[in-house]
């Protein structure tokens, strides 16, 4: 039986995800989703690529998701209100209209701090506008559990540690499907009561290569490995960037049906 083995959603970009039982799906992705992001004085967004240490920043929802709490070690622990209230500032974040709701000094200067690098915490102003003509064709990645196993399998063979599922930062995990990499070849499937399909095949970058818990850039792995079988035109490959067709409910444990392969 092919079903969801794992959830977990991003809400601050480059910061730890936030592993959950059940998500609500919109046509954008998992509700709350990397709606927050730090950039730096230009506007433009600060990453794990030149702040690694985003990875140790701990996220929870608190209230029902009124609330965001962000803690790190050494910092303690920040708490805001997820409002979208807030002066706007000119940035430049993938899907965002550009431009981002500060969220003000306290969190600038906390997330500062935990990361060793000036930056300032935004939130998306218009949630909506990610769906373009209704459709997000990268609200979601998802990776199958077979398609990380067939990845170790080629780095044991070259002498070297594991990588675990976390650096890829997947939203949905997939267990029970024999083939690595079958996920590629779905073009609509359901889950619960949602169906998404098929956007654009996941081109990974130098996150991949940071240890999601110290925040340390420890690779070459598995960007290294990547490169022997899964190039691309702009990059390697790894998972699926997949659209929401029908918004609804993903829960660990439901069944997961392709209704349509490419």
């Amino acid at each position: 039986m092919v079903t969801v083995s794992g959830l977990a959603l991003y809400p601050v970009k480059g910061c730890g995800g936030v592993v959950v039982e059940r998500a609500e799906v919109a046509r954008t992705g998992l509700v709350h989703d990397r709606l927050y992001a730090p950039v730096g004085a230009d506007g433009g967004i600060v990453w794990q690529g030149e702040a690694p240490r985003l990875a140790a920043v701990r996220v929870r929802l608190l209230h029902d998701g009124a609330k965001l709490a962000l803690s790190a070690p050494g910092a303690g622990e920040l708490v805001l209100d997820m409002t979208a209230d807030g002066t706007a500032r000119p940035v430049d974040v993938e899907k965002w209209p550009g431009s981002g709701i500060d969220q003000g000094d306290e969190a600038a200067q906390w997330l500062s701090d935990a990361v060793g690098k000036a930056v300032r915490l935004v939130r998306e102003p218009d949630r909506a506008n990610r769906a373009r003509n209704g459709t997000d064709p990268t609200a979601l990645l998802v990776l199958s559990l077979s398609t990380l196993d067939g990845l170790n399998a080629r780095i044991a063979r070259k002498g070297a540690q594991p990588v675990p599922m976390d650096r890829f930062r997947p939203n949905v995990v997939i267990s029970g499907w024999p083939e690595p990499h079958t996920e590629d070849r779905v073009a609509r499937m359901t889950i619960g009561d949602t169906e998404i399909g098929f956007g654009e095949l996941a081109i990974r970058c130098a996150v991949t290569l940071v240890d999601q818990t110290t925040g340390v850039r420890v690779g070459p792995e598995p960007l290294r490995t990547l490169a022997d079988y899964r190039r691309e035109p702009d990059g390697v490959s790894f998972g699926l960037k997949a659209a929401v067709l029908t918004p609804g409910h993903i829960t660990v444990g439901d069944t997961v049906t392709v209704t349509e392969w490419r």
